[in-house]
């Protein structure tokens, strides 16, 4: 039990508590433990969010994918981390991705009644929730207004960004050049050359229907010229 504390104070929604109160809020509330076996699913997309996800142990596989299957992003997330809190509350309380183990993997789940009462009981819990969702919102502002204009690499950066974990690895993001070039309204030759420059920054590496991140944080150092983060 302390070890799975311990986890769960590296997330950042924990970040800031004490192991003492952390143990303290969690007591006092329900919460399950479930394993999965290798390429089990864990959640579809579309399923409806009713529980804070939490992997604990091992590593799951998220895929998300546009509505006509043309874009496909993947990404590996290792324990501790959490699955999709920014749609755990607003009009959309769905899952945006389907979750698959990677080997087995132990996952536990809060009831979403449960946390509201938790992150109300902390105000560094609340504050880090809040700061969650608010840079999740940020990221999705600033990659909307940059899709059409401005530096291709930044905006082929905020794409994949938006769409990915602060700590996830092994990204990928399968789409034809074709529909790349006519998403950002830029020539064939603009879009290799971009991509070109990005290889050899170490940042991704590709091929004619797929993007691979070499470095995410390269990737988000690209769209800010202090901290790296997101």
């Amino acid at each position: 039990m302390d070890s799975m504390f311990q986890k769960m104070m590296e997330l950042p929604l924990f970040h800031g508590v004490s192991f003492q109160n952390l143990s303290e809020v969690l007591g006092k509330h329900r919460f399950h433990f479930l394993k999965y076996a290798d390429g089990a699913t864990v959640v579809n997309t579309g399923d409806p969010c009713t529980h804070l996800l939490t992997v604990i142990s091992g590593s799951v596989k998220s895929s998300i994918a546009s509505a006509d299957s043309r874009v496909t992003v993947t990404q590996i997330l290792d324990a501790p981390d959490i699955i999709a809190p920014e749609f755990f509350f607003g009009k959309t309380t769905r899952y945006p991705s389907t979750i698959v183990a990677q080997g087995t993997c132990g996952v536990m789940l809060i009831e979403k009644k449960d946390y509201i009462t938790i992150i109300n009981s902390d105000e560094v819990l609340l504050f880090n929730f809040l700061n969650l969702l608010s840079r999740s919102a940020q990221w999705a502002t600033e990659g909307v207004l940059a899709l059409t204009q401005g530096d291709l690499k930044k905006r082929i950066a905020y794409w994949i960004v938006a769409l990915t974990n602060s700590s996830g690895r092994d990204i990928t993001m399968e789409c034809r050049h074709r529909d790349l070039y006519s998403v950002f309204g830029v020539p064939r030759q603009s879009l290799i050359a971009t991509l070109e420059q990005m290889k050899d920054d170490g940042i991704i590496d590709y091929t004619p229907s797929a993007i691979r991140v070499s470095d995410r944080r390269k990737l988000v150092g690209l769209l800010s010229s202090g901290p790296v983060i997101g």
